[in-house]
């Protein structure tokens, strides 16, 4: 799994692990944030409207995550798949608090989920963070750059506070969580060559011998 302020480049890079995971290979089951399709269009809406207050939005979220663990994360860990997830619990543990939701409170709402076997986390100034989300698209998202805090009335000075809090909260965690750190100013490539690196490493032994294998022509794309 991985986990980083928006612009950190982490989801290109669990896209691309997954993708060459799958070539080994190996069942890889994906598991996106806020995708739960039981609570996803009342998110949108709620988003919209600018009606969340930082605890409905921990609620909505615990929901979404609640119902991806049981229908989408669990079943394929127990048939021996591998799960590759972007972002996972340890993302509200840092928004929440950074929203001032207790500290205590999230992580028990979040109780119920299992511990990852490796979880890295991109580490990226905020600058360039912000710089890689606007070189993309024209303007900051709402919730994203904090605004509904009242932390500044410049949207680009409210992001770089709200998300300097969550960088705080995962700091915090690096050595608690077990974090494995990636330099995310680094290129594409030297950030996924650090990554396999860490994953053979860390699960060679456990890709080898105890997660699932697709047949060759699973693993080329046809169906069993």
């Amino acid at each position: 799994m991985v986990e980083g302020i928006d612009g950190s480049g982490k989801s290109t890079q669990i896209s691309v692990l997954s993708q060459w995971l799958r070539a080994q290979g190996l069942g890889v089951v994906f598991s996106e944030w806020n995708s739960s399709d039981l609570v996803r269009e009342t998110t949108r809406r709620g988003k919209k409207k600018e009606m969340f207050t930082p605890t409905t939005f921990s609620l909505i979220h615990a929901t979404d995550f609640a119902d991806r663990m049981e229908r989408n994360i669990l079943p394929p860990l127990k048939a021996g798949a591998v799960v590759c997830a972007d972002r996972y619990a340890y993302t509200a543990f840092a928004r929440d608090v950074a929203r001032g939701v207790s500290r205590r409170w999230v992580r028990n709402l979040y109780s119920f989920a299992v511990r990852p076997n490796l979880c890295f986390y991109f580490r990226v100034p905020i600058d360039v963070a912000l710089g890689r989300i606007l070189g993309g698209r024209d303007a900051l998202k709402y919730y994203e750059a904090g605004m509904d805090l009242e932390l500044s009335r410049n949207v680009e000075e409210s992001f770089r506070i709200f998300q300097g809090r969550i960088i705080e909260e995962y700091e915090a965690m690096v050595s608690e969580m077990g974090f494995q750190v990636i330099d995310a100013t680094g290129t594409i490539e030297e950030q996924q060559a650090e990554m396999r690196r860490v994953v053979i490493e860390k699960l060679g032994g456990s890709l080898k011998n105890q997660v699932l294998r697709l047949r060759t022509e699973d693993a080329n794309g046809a169906t069993a």
